[in-house]
């Protein structure tokens, strides 16, 4: 019986020693395990760094690195590279899928109807005040296409076209290759 009270006694002197080296607020540490982490120096983008070879706190990243959910493409700007990503790239999207469509419509309009118009002919208004207008989607080279060199030259640019590769994510630019397909299904 008298180990039983004891072992409980010690518990109860654990238990208070416990509740004074943490602190009586629990939303506040008493205890800094790693004071340097708790406390770091704070640095704004633009200002020097005592703590980096090159004085700068804004660092480039590692080259080869890729950012996270970007799949990289290797291909290069030419109308051969367009032509070699029409053969190695296919369309994850089905043409026949009406959300996949409806966003690609969303994308066209946004980017593409500028230039194209909104059927695809290439008479949109940037065309109409005096921009070279682009061909149209609807011309059977266009038609003859794949998927891989319309994206790639969404991707890229062509010509007179803007890269949009840097505006348009890669699901969005698959989305609006197959939106094309479509205009150019219900267009003789």
């Amino acid at each position: 019986m008298k180990k039983m009270i004891v072992f409980t006694l010690a518990i109860v002197l654990c238990l208070f020693l416990f509740d004074i080296f943490l602190g009586k607020n629990p939303a506040q540490r008493s205890l800094d395990f790693m004071p340097d982490m708790v406390i770091s120096a704070a640095f704004k983008a633009e200002s020097p760094n005592p703590y980096f070879l090159n004085g700068q706190t804004q660092q480039n990243p590692v080259p080869g690195s890729i950012a996270r959910g970007f799949k990289p493409l290797n291909f290069g700007a030419s109308i051969e590279e367009s032509v070699r990503a029409g053969k190695e790239l296919t369309n994850p999207f089905n043409s026949q899928n009406e959300p996949d469509l409806e966003r690609g419509k969303k994308m066209y309009k946004i980017y593409c109807q500028v230039c194209h118009g909104a059927g695809g002919e290439g008479n949109g208004p940037v065309s109409l005040r005096g921009y070279p207008p682009p061909p149209s989607l609807l011309l059977d080279n266009a038609r003859k296409m794949k998927d891989g060199q319309i994206f790639h030259i969404i991707s890229n640019g062509y010509k007179n076209m803007p890269s949009y590769g840097s505006q348009i994510v890669q699901q969005d630019r698959w989305v609006t290759v197959s939106y094309i397909r479509k205009l150019q299904e219900t267009q003789p």
